[in-house]
């Protein structure tokens, strides 16, 4: 499946070549090649479960009848994903033999009889092994693993087309959720689940939804599903689980569950290192909207700032919320009427203002840094804005 970001990948039908070794038949008194000129060939060659062979060869006898043990080939020509084609053959009557890279000279896996190739002209020929004939003359283990396969086949085939329908239906999800239209997302992502319920994608992408439908209950559940699932899988995926830990840390922080918030952040990060900056700039935005209303937020946003900070030192936010957060605790010198800010404060905002000179809060970060330099009357009350 695609599934992606598409984070889900199709699987394919699987090919089982059953070889038969056919014992070699003798080539008929006087057959003779063809008149003078030359054409072309080619064809197909699909085994008994009617999948594409992918290798092997195919070669051109004089004759009609087949072949005896001291003839030789005439032509040649290499299988490749199941197909076959030659050029320059001269125009005459044929029997043409598909032999696997492992079958022995004088034995074939099939055969084809009485094939004319015709001067200017471009024959086909195909080797289908799924036909009656041919599956007749399987061993009763041959044809009992022939029907095994079939059943897989069948079983992955409809998978398959299960799957692009859910392909479909992700990118769905997606534009709906670039258009806010989340509650369509969630209804379709919840059909989804219940129909594949071990994608961990579908999980996530519900998660995503509910999220934005203010659904913070519903999507922790639903990104913590799909984290846990796909960490369980063979082949996890960084940034299916960075994005739903991302969203799981958002999530948490708007429900006030400020530890949590930033546990799924480090989860993040750790999971996916390359989207580090990005995750831990979220985590400071977070904690500076949840500042507010909660203590343990507004101690978090220094933290949160730094780690932004040390995975993308160019990106100007976390250093403007370090500064925003550090300055509330800023006082006034009673003696000489400057403020007094926390270390690491004013470096924080003459950093932003370096990095974004016009960015959206220069105004108020050259304010606070003009405050910091001129006499106050007695107290000093921090911005409060972003």
């Amino acid at each position: 499946m695609n599934m992606k970001k598409n984070y889900f990948w199709p699987r394919f039908v699987l090919a089982a070549i059953i070889a038969v070794a056919l014992s070699w038949a003798t080539l008929p008194a006087g057959a003779q090649e063809g008149a003078a000129g030359s054409g072309k060939i080619h064809g197909q060659v699909t085994d008994p479960a009617g999948a594409p062979v992918e290798n092997g060869t195919v070669s051109l006898y004089p004759g009609t009848g087949g072949i005896t043990p001291n003839t030789e080939a005439k032509y040649t020509f290499n299988v490749q994903n199941g197909t076959y084609s030659g050029d320059n053959v001269a125009a005459g009557t044929y029997s043409l033999i598909y032999r696997a890279p492992n079958t022995p000279k004088n034995q074939v896996v099939d055969q084809l009889d009485n094939i004319k190739v015709t001067a200017g002209q471009d024959t086909a020929a195909d080797f289908d092994m799924s036909r009656a004939d041919y599956v007749a003359k399987l061993t009763p283990e041959q044809r009992k693993a022939l029907e095994e396969t079939k059943k897989k086949n069948a079983s992955i085939l409809k998978e398959n087309s299960q799957i692009k329908n859910l392909n479909a239906d992700l990118a769905k999800a997606r534009e709906d959720d670039k258009n806010h239209n989340y509650a369509e997302a969630v209804a379709l992502m919840q059909k989804d689940a219940a129909l594949k319920p071990d994608a961990a994608v579908l999980w996530v992408e519900l998660g995503l939804a509910q999220a934005g439908n203010k659904q913070c209950p519903e999507a922790e559940n639903s990104l913590k599903k799909g984290i846990e699932m796909d960490a369980a899988s063979k082949k996890p995926d960084p940034g299916l689980e960075g994005a739903a830990n991302d969203k799981l840390g958002e999530c948490y922080a708007t429900d006030g569950k400020i530890p949590e918030s930033q546990a799924a952040y480090d989860a993040a990060a750790k999971v996916n290192p390359s989207g580090a900056g990005m995750y831990y700039t979220n985590a400071t935005i977070m904690m500076d909207r949840a500042s507010g209303a909660s203590p343990a937020a507004s101690e978090a946003v220094p933290a949160m700032a730094d780690k932004a900070i040390a995975a993308n030192p160019n990106n100007a936010i976390p250093y403007y919320l370090k500064g925003k957060a550090l300055i509330q605790k800023a006082s006034v010198d009673q003696k000489t009427g400057k403020i007094v800010a926390p270390p690491g404060c004013q470096e924080a905002y003459e950093k932003y203002l370096q990095l974004a000179p016009t960015g959206q809060f220069a105004a108020d970060a050259k304010q606070v840094l003009s405050e910091m330099s001129s006499t106050q009357s007695s107290s000093y009350k921090a911005s409060k804005k972003h």
